[in-house]
């Protein structure tokens, strides 16, 4: 059986003055990009550059709504109603389809970023608000959503195509949830690592916790983190690994 795999990554998160990381390097190297709407980062020539150079490279386009939080990157968790939340999506949704089609493209799938991403996990009324935005703005968008979540069950029973997302250099608790960035081990700094937790998501639909217990993964789209110094290097070594195990690389369709 064809293996197909999505590497998509956040892209676009530079904002004025303030440069992150390196996408002319990434690029290359993955299928699909996140691409910042303003909230967390990513300014309007940001956007614009950042699009005209996925459109360059063939890399599907992805908006990347977020919690409004600039000074905290988004990572910080607010106490939105499930109406605001609705609100910001399709406002930074929106955004990202007009810079877009400025540029005659049009974008492909919405994920979201940082607290949003993980409030939208966990919680269902936040992961019924972003699935309803999206399906309001364009039902034909893909939603990127951490495997086995309420955001990917809030997805489906909306009727959107949903894609399934793994991580490379996050570790899992046993629920299958990422285990939070403040705790020790959540976050795999060795490539080989990484590799060895990728193969065996993807040929084998397992992954072992941060606890040593194995528990079933499905896997659609692999999230390489752009704001990591390493992560030209990081995508080139995990979609080599992939090619040579004969995983075809491209984007979720």
């Amino acid at each position: 059986m064809s293996l197909f795999l999505d590497l998509n990554c956040d892209l676009g998160e530079s904002y004025g003055a303030w440069t992150m990381g390196n996408d002319e390097a990434v690029l290359p190297l993955i299928t699909s990009a996140n691409i910042a709407c303003g909230y967390h980062a990513g300014d309007p020539g940001v956007m614009r550059r950042t699009v005209a150079s996925a459109i360059r490279h063939g890399v599907a386009l992805g908006a990347h709504p977020s919690l409004p939080d600039l000074m905290g990157f988004g990572r910080r968790e607010m106490a939105l109603t499930a109406e605001q939340v609705y609100d910001i999506v399709v406002v930074q949704v929106g955004a990202l389809q007009a810079v877009a089609a400025s540029q005659g493209a049009r974008i492909h799938h919405v994920k979201a970023h940082g607290a949003l991403y993980h409030m939208a996990s966990h919680e269902s009324q936040y992961a019924q608000a972003v699935a309803q935005a999206v399906h309001d703005i364009d039902s034909s968008l893909i939603l990127y959503a951490l495997a086995g979540s309420q955001q990917l069950k809030a997805g489906r029973n909306m009727g959107l195509r949903v894609a399934e997302e793994v991580f490379a250099d996050r570790s899992y608790q046993r629920d299958g949830t990422l285990t939070p960035r403040n705790q020790p081990g959540a976050l795999i700094v060795d490539i080989e690592a990484a590799i060895a937790q990728v193969l065996r998501m993807v040929t084998e639909s397992t992954v072992n916790t941060l606890h040593g217990d194995q528990i079933p993964i499905h896997a659609d789209t692999l999230c390489i983190h752009g704001d990591n110094p390493n992560a030209p290097a990081f995508a080139a070594a995990i979609r080599d690994a992939l090619e040579k195990k004969g995983v075809t690389l491209r984007a979720f369709l």
